[in-house]
């Protein structure tokens, strides 16, 4: 009998990496010391659990802080921080702890898993996004300290700020403080510094973490005068820079005039609270999860305003989920370029590939058919305001978490459509059409040009 030889891609493989872990996270969670009162959780619940924590989303059908044990608790920040890294990432890492040599198929799984384009300085790489995470979420534990030590004591208090600043630099915007999220803090503002601090840090993208380190280090080194720096910078840290302010600065401002007179969400609040609300409000909703007011009290503009942010979400290699700022920015740029008759899409002085241009096309499309089918079907099993079925949806698959009070309703279908759409959300649509279909397939056949009429 012959054996099959089945060789997967590196795309499928990582697909099947995130499934696996899934699966071995819904594993632990059934365990009954995973919950606080001992008893077995459901097979689906659990599954739901482990995968809004390895897709750092942070939908949950069971409160983390009373429903999960300590063990519990455990294994979801575990989890998270796994998520977060990245499957082959974590993986790798561990052989470099453990001193295997990493061949050159796993160099081209960390390539496809980080989204790069280059075998050069992967592991270096890789090294240089562990050291930074952990310093990051150091530096955001020891942030969280000054609030929750004093309030729950040592032990409690530094634990729940662990737990915070993993959760809040991956994106997952889970918490251990109860049912209502950061709402307790909502005018604290080291609390809302510190988490957005993390978010950002998170979101923006471990490129743009190299770039603008090496770029410092050359001007401390006196090797680059600071008045030609920033023309230094890559390409994708400019355009992730400026649209990243760009989205959370202008997405502030349009939350702050929208709620300004809200009494349910910003309308009792000081003018400086009011302005720090809704700078929280802009930067969680690009796919951090985490709330300091509740999001069913946002006026239906604001809820459009919040899909649009949560749509574009993060920026590339990070712990962000959406389709990306770069890509946004490309379709912009794309249709500039288009209404001015310019032959190239050009940004910072640079021309970008057409191919990249396909790329960013692709994504958004595929992403806004799988969010209308979705929507559609969530709203077929489930019912409710449309407007709340469609932040739901839009939350998972961009692995925002946030929700309109939705979430604990699901019954069974809805579970399982979010469930879907977080592990969508985390691998890409895109990645997941590439799993089914063969990316080195060419064609060679050659066909005449004819024009149509668009617009």
């Amino acid at each position: 009998m012959k054996h099959l030889n089945v060789e997967l891609s590196t795309t499928q493989i990582i697909a099947l990496g995130f499934f696996c872990a899934i699966l071995i996270g819904t594993g632990l969670l059934c365990i009954p010391a995973a919950a606080a009162d001992g008893q077995q959780i459901s097979f689906v619940d659990a599954l739901f659990t482990s995968t809004t924590s390895i897709c750092v989303t942070g939908l949950t059908v069971k409160e983390t802080a009373s429903y999960w044990s300590p063990f519990g608790q455990a294994v979801i920040l575990i989890l998270i921080q796994l998520g977060g890294l990245g499957i082959v990432s974590f993986t790798t890492a561990v052989m470099m702890v453990i001193g295997r040599q990493i061949t050159l198929k796993d160099r081209l799984l960390l390539e496809d898993s980080l989204n790069l384009n280059t075998l050069s300085g992967l592991v270096k790489f890789l090294r240089q996004i562990l050291k930074g995470t952990f310093i990051v979420e150091l530096i955001g534990m020891l942030g969280y300290s000054f609030i929750f030590v004093p309030q729950y004591g040592l032990g409690k208090g530094l634990w729940l700020s662990l737990f915070n600043a993993v959760s809040a630099f991956c994106n997952a915007g889970m918490d251990l403080l109860g049912g209502n999220s950061l709402a307790d803090y909502l005018t604290n503002p080291w609390m809302n510094f510190v988490t957005m601090f993390l978010i950002i840090m998170g979101g923006i993208g471990f490129i743009v973490w190299m770039d603008i380190g090496g770029l410092l280090h050359k001007i401390h080194a006196r090797k680059l005068p600071i008045r030609n720096s920033l023309h230094r910078l890559r390409l994708h840290t400019k355009l992730v820079l400026a649209s990243t302010a760009l989205l959370i600065f202008g997405g502030a401002l349009l939350i702050f005039v929208m709620e300004y007179n809200n009494p349910d969400t910003i309308g009792k609040l000081t003018l400086p609270q009011k302005l720090l609300a809704s700078l929280f409000e802009a930067v969680t909703t690009r796919t951090a999860g985490f709330y300091t007011f509740s999001q069913h009290a946002l006026r239906p503009t604001t809820v459009a305003v919040c899909l649009f942010l949560m749509f574009i979400g993060g920026s590339s290699i990070g712990t962000a989920g959406g389709i990306k700022t770069t890509t946004a920015s490309l379709l912009f740029l794309s249709a500039r370029s288009t209404i001015r008759g310019d032959e190239h899409v050009i940004a910072f002085h640079r021309q970008i590939p057409h191919s990249i241009i396909k790329k960013a096309l692709a994504v958004t499309i595929v992403s806004l058919f799988v969010l209308f089918l979705s929507t559609i079907l969530l709203y077929s099993c489930e019912g409710g305001a449309m407007q709340d079925v469609a932040f739901e949806t839009t939350s998972a698959i961009a692995t925002v978490g946030l929700s309109r009070d939705y979430t604990p309703c699901l019954h069974l279908p809805g579970k399982l459509i979010i469930i879907i759409l977080m592990y969508l959300g985390r691998i890409g649509p895109i990645s997941m059409a590439i799993v089914f279909g063969n990316r080195r397939r060419k064609t060679l056949v050659s066909y005449p040009e004819e024009e149509i009429t668009v617009g």
